[in-house]
């Protein structure tokens, strides 16, 4: 309400602004004298408005736009040597497979027979031929032996020891790129990428003996070191 009356108000001024005192309104544009009721200029054709014409809206603020950041390349499993830091090479870190693979065995051996016995004594009742005991009791001490390896290694390469026992037994630890503790996850995603190291006729293990921080393909999938702790 308060707006209306003040635009009546600014019109109705505007209005006299252009009246003389005879009645008659000037042309602000030519200056000629005209009625004080026309619409438009008698002499130049000028509209005249009482109107108040309301103020353009204001253009809107733009936010800026943040610079976009240069294109980085993404992070590599690979990494430079650090001076004064001491990396396991091949034959070190074979050693430790051979421990940790010994001691594996030993643990499972015993398992392993007792399945071995359910498995022949379960085949003979249900008169499965020799073969196929055979297969099943491959298959089942495989996996019981594929599973322990890799329970085995992500759990103690990643516990506060960072080693296997192999590996402890000869002073190495494996860390992420930084030097850290890595998880049981990563631990696990470097168990299996030894897999890639053993498909590619074991280059994938060779390469710990010439790579820069005597990395393997499976340190390079997973990003880990092995480093020398003595």
């Amino acid at each position: 309400m308060r707006t209306d009356k003040l635009l009546y108000t600014q019109a109705v001024a505007f209005y006299d602004s252009r009246l003389m005192t005879n009645g008659a309104l000037y042309c602000n544009r030519c200056g000629a004298q005209n009625a004080a009721l026309a619409k438009f200029c008698a002499n130049c054709g000028a509209p005249f408005s009482g109107e108040v014409q309301p103020p353009a809206p204001a253009e809107p603020f733009a936010t800026p736009v943040p610079p976009v950041p240069a294109w980085q390349p993404p992070a590599s499993g690979y990494a430079p040597a650090v001076p004064g830091i001491h990396y396991a090479g091949f034959w070190i870190r074979f050693v430790a497979a051979l421990i940790d693979g010994i001691l594996v065995s030993i643990v499972i051996w015993p398992f392993a027979a007792v399945i071995n016995v359910a498995i022949a004594v379960a085949g003979g009742a249900v008169s499965m031929p020799g073969l196929g005991v055979h297969v099943v009791n491959g298959i089942v001490g495989g996996t019981l032996y594929f599973c322990a390896g890799w329970i085995y290694e992500a759990a103690m390469e990643s516990s506060s020891k960072q080693a296997t026992i192999g590996k402890l037994a000869l002073g190495l630890k494996v860390t992420d790129l930084a030097g850290a503790r890595i998880s049981f996850a990563r631990a696990t995603g470097r168990h299996f990428a030894k897999i890639i190291s053993k498909m590619i006729l074991l280059v994938g293990y060779i390469m710990a003996g010439f790579t820069e921080r005597k990395q393997a393909l499976h340190d390079m999938i997973a990003g880990t070191l092995v480093r020398r702790t003595q």
